[in-house]
Parts: C-alpha cells; sequence; structure tokens
C-alpha cells in the first residue's frame, strides 16, 4: 500500500532539503526521497568540498608567501591527501547537518531513486532498479538537481577526462592538468590544482575567461592567472583526448591552427545539464526541453497539475541560493501565502577562486545593448588600504548606473574574498537604492567594502581617492 504525503519533494539538494523543511513548518505532511546522499551535490560533491580544497589552497598559498608578511617558514610541502580528506570531513558534516533537520522538523527520508508512476504516485527504487515502496501525495517538488555537461565527442570516462566529482577526490596530485571550460568550476580547480603545484592548461572558447562575468573582470583574471604560470589559451576549444603512454594527448583547435598539449588528465568542466532522465516524467506528463522541466516561474508548477520543479533541473542560473530561494516560495504558495517573487535579474553569482569574483545585474556592455546610457565606477584595490595591508591588491570593483534615472544596474567585482562583498550591490538595488544614498552611506575604514562606496563615488565624480571626472558611456 502505497504512504501517503501532503508533499513529497525528490531530491535533496539546496533546493530540495529547504522545500522539505518549510513545506513540514507549515504543517504539511512531508516526505523527501533521495537515491544518494542528504545535502545532494551542493553539500557533498560540490559547492562546500570544493571551497574546503580552496581554502587549502589559499592557507597554501599565503605560506608561500610569508616571507613578504616578515614571516619564517622552512620546510612546508602541499599534503594532497591531507587536503582532499580535510574536504571529505567538511562535506560529511554539513551532510549530517541536513539529516538533523530532517529529523527535527519530523521530514520523512524515503532512501533510493524516485520515478513517477503516473501524476499522482512515485516509485521508489533502489540501486537495482526495483521498486521498494510507492508514494502517493497532493503535491510533488521535483529537486534532482544537475550534473556536469558531457561533450558528445568528448564523453566523461574518470580515466583521460574526469568530471568535477572525480576531480574533488583524485588519489594522487596530478603533474599536468588540461581544462576546458573556464566557467566557475573552471577557474576554481584551476587555482586550487596550480597553487599546490600542477602545470595547469585552461581552455576556453569565449574570449575571456568566466565569460558570463563583466569583459573586465575576465580580462583581470586571465591576466593574474597567467602571472599565477597558467596557460591561458581563450578563443580555442578541444578537438580531441587520447591516451598517451600514461596521460594523455590534447588537440586544440586555435585561431592560429591545431596544437597538441601532453597532460596527466583533462577536467571537463563546460557546463551542466539537467537531472530528467529514468525520473519518469513522461509518466507524469511533465514537459521537459533542452536538458530542463518547463515551469510556471511564478509558481513552479510544471505541464502537469500538482508537480512542481525548482533549482538546477529547471534551468539557469546553476545556484544553490537560487534553488533554495525557489524552494521557499514555491512552498509558501502552495500553503496559500503570498511570497515575494524572485527578481532573477538580482540574483549574484560567486565564484570562489583567488581572487574571487562576484557580481550582479547587467554587464556593462548588456547594459549598452539594452539602451541605457551609462555611468561606470571603477574603484581598484591597489588603491584601497585594507587591500594594501592585507596584501591583495589585485582586482577591483566595478560599478555600472543608469545616467538618467540613477538605477543600478550591475556591480562586478574582482578581488580577495569579494564573495562576502556583493550582498550589499544585491540589497541596494533590491530597495531600489541610488547611488548617491550609496556614497552617503558611511561605509567603515578601513575594509574591502569601502571599495563599493568608493567605485559609486567615481561613478558620479565625486571619488577623492583616484581624482577621476564624471563620464558618460553611450
Amino acid at each position: 500500500m502505497a504512504q501517503q504525503f501532503d508533499v513529497c519533494v525528490i531530491g535533496s539538494g539546496p533546493g530540495g532539503y529547504v522545500a522539505a523543511i518549510r513545506a513540514s513548518q507549515l504543517g504539511f505532511k512531508t516526505a523527501i526521497v533521495e537515491k544518494r546522499f542528504l545535502g545532494g551535490v551542493c553539500l557533498n560533491i560540490g559547492c562546500i568540498p570544493t571551497k574546503a580544497l580552496l581554502r587549502s589552497a589559499e592557507v597554501f598559498e599565503s605560506i608561500s608567501h610569508a616571507a613578504d608578511y616578515g614571516v619564517k617558514v622552512d620546510g612546508f610541502s602541499a599534503d594532497f591527501g591531507g587536503m582532499v580528506s580535510r574536504s571529505r570531513k567538511v562535506a560529511d558534516k554539513m551532510s549530517k547537518g541536513v539529516q538533523f533537520l530532517m529529523k527535527a522538523n519530523k521530514v520523512s527520508v524515503l532512501n533510493g531513486a524516485g520515478s513517477f508512476k503516473s501524476s499522482t504516485e512515485l516509485a521508489i527504487l533502489d540501486d537495482k532498479g526495483k521498486e521498494t515502496e510507492t508514494v502517493k501525495a497532493k503535491y510533488f517538488i521535483v529537486a534532482t538537481g544537475a550534473r556536469p555537461r558531457e561533450l558528445p565527442h568528448l564523453p566523461i570516462d574518470g580515466k583521460l577526462i574526469m568530471d568535477s566529482e572525480r576531480a574533488m577526490q583524485l588519489e594522487k596530485q596530478p603533474k599536468s592538468l588540461v581544462i576546458m571550460g573556464a566557467g566557475a568550476i573552471g577557474v576554481e580547480f584551476a587555482y586550487f590544482y596550480n597553487t599546490i603545484g600542477t602545470q595547469v592548461t585552461l581552455i576556453e572558447l569565449k574570449p575571456t575567461l568566466v565569460p558570463v562575468e563583466d569583459e573586465d573582470v575576465g580580462k583581470e583574471l586571465g591576466k593574474i592567472y597567467k602571472k599565477k604560470g597558467m596557460e591561458i589559451m581563450t578563443g580555442c576549444k578541444v578537438d580531441t583526448v587520447e591516451k598517451s603512454g600514461t596521460g594523455v594527448k590534447v588537440t586544440v583547435d586555435t585561431p592560429e591552427g591545431k596544437k597538441e598539449l601532453k597532460a596527466d588528465m583533462v577536467l571537463s568542466a563546460v557546463g551542466v545539464t539537467g537531472n530528467i532522465e529514468q525520473i519518469g516524467l513522461d509518466k507524469a506528463g511533465v514537459k521537459a526541453e533542452h536538458g530542463a522541466i518547463q515551469v510556471n516561474r511564478d509558481t513552479y508548477e510544471t505541464s502537469a497539475k500538482g508537480i512542481y520543479a525548482i533549482g538546477d533541473v529547471i534551468g539557469a542560473p546553476w545556484l544553490a541560493h537560487k534553488a533554495s530561494h525557489e524552494a521557499i516560495v514555491c512552498v509558501e504558495k502552495l500553503a496559500g501565502l503570498t511570497p515575494k517573487p524572485i527578481n532573477y535579474g538580482n540574483i549574484p553569482g560567486c565564484t570562489y577562486c583567488e581572487p574571487q569574483v562576484a557580481s550582479v545585474g547587467l554587464t556593462e556592455k548588456a547594459a549598452k545593448e539594452q539602451g541605457y546610457d551609462v555611468l561606470v565606477g571603477k574603484f581598484p584595490f591597489s588603491a584601497s588600504g585594507k587591500a594594501t595591508g592585507l596584501g591583495h591588491e589585485e582586482g577591483f570593483v566595478k560599478v555600472i548606473f543608469d545616467a538618467k534615472y540613477g538605477e543600478w544596474l550591475g556591480c562586478h567585482m574582482i578581488g580577495s574574498h569579494v564573495t562576502e562583498l556583493i550582498a550589499e550591490a544585491v540589497v541596494a538595488r533590491d530597495l531600489e537604492t541610488t547611488g548617491h544614498e550609496i556614497i552617503q552611506a558611511v561605509h567603515p575604514h578601513p575594509t574591502m567594502s569601502e571599495a563599493v562606496m568608493e567605485a559609486v563615488a567615481e561613478a558620479y565624480g565625486e571619488g577623492v581617492h583616484l581624482g577621476s571626472k564624471p563620464k558618460l558611456h553611450k
């Protein structure tokens, strides 16, 4: 006999487990279905363990430059196995935290893969595909996330070409590594491996690294990575990967013709695609296109009544915080509440390489393409007393305003731990704060956050540390 629930969530990542908790808080009898591990990709093999690895790299880099700070350190080295082990401990701790939250909020955890038998019934399958039980619910929420996208001619095999999960759990540090794709995943692993001594070649089809970011940011990161000793190949794509001895031979299409590279391994970081297969969407009447479930972005209901979808499985932006917000809005609407709709134009993006990258809103190019007359302000961290004292003078804060009405169109940062600064721009844009209100708000000195105010002041010709004049960019 099928178990009965008000809400059944499929997938326990940052979208799924948040949806389950909020549903239970609002009085729904709730279950969550998970085939692998609570917390999903983010907590177990994504956001959290990669940040732990990156922190290890930062510590190693700091020790490497200890003499710059008047500190003598002798006899240190990178313990690759120890770094991987620490990242797994951090991930395990966070996953256990989700287990606690499920229990504390009285959410029933059903272990197995969920597959719809109809729009009102879900089968729970074991790892051999055998049905172990069935679930009926008034509402189903699909939160199955996404996985690394594979190029048709370059399939991920875990040996010649690996994905991000494999890259964070290697038994042995590669001496050389080719990374395909310079988005967030690509540049984060590039920083980690380069810092601890791996020779890294980073290949990107677009003209700059982190191509979804403002061009100035991508160019700056490219310059910094070259100084770190990485080989940067933009405007290029990998043609073939072949086994060569104990490593691989990579043929790259470049503007100058084909080029051959040799490395121990290749990491594919060319994006993600939604996990829409083998969950019975066709039996439930749920439509999906281009690797993503189609939903009404006001309610997150799919083409099947009573079935909803949130997070990476419904497409870009593929961000954990976006999934969690969608979970709250979706569930609160099911409960008859009136949550504020998500403003998809005001979701921040963060990349945790060093220097970090953070942004929200329109790039300068996009703003101009949309017809805005823009005021642009940029403040380099080299002019920041706090950044100079920290020994992290690289990067800048760039802001973009509409010259006519003063709307804050975009904010783009590259620098040490700027992911901690971007929230100011997110909140200010949400509140429709003007540039002059940012300038007039007293920012503490000395801090990295001052750079936001300084950049805004530069946009309006009121900066006192660079002596710039206001410019109208058409």
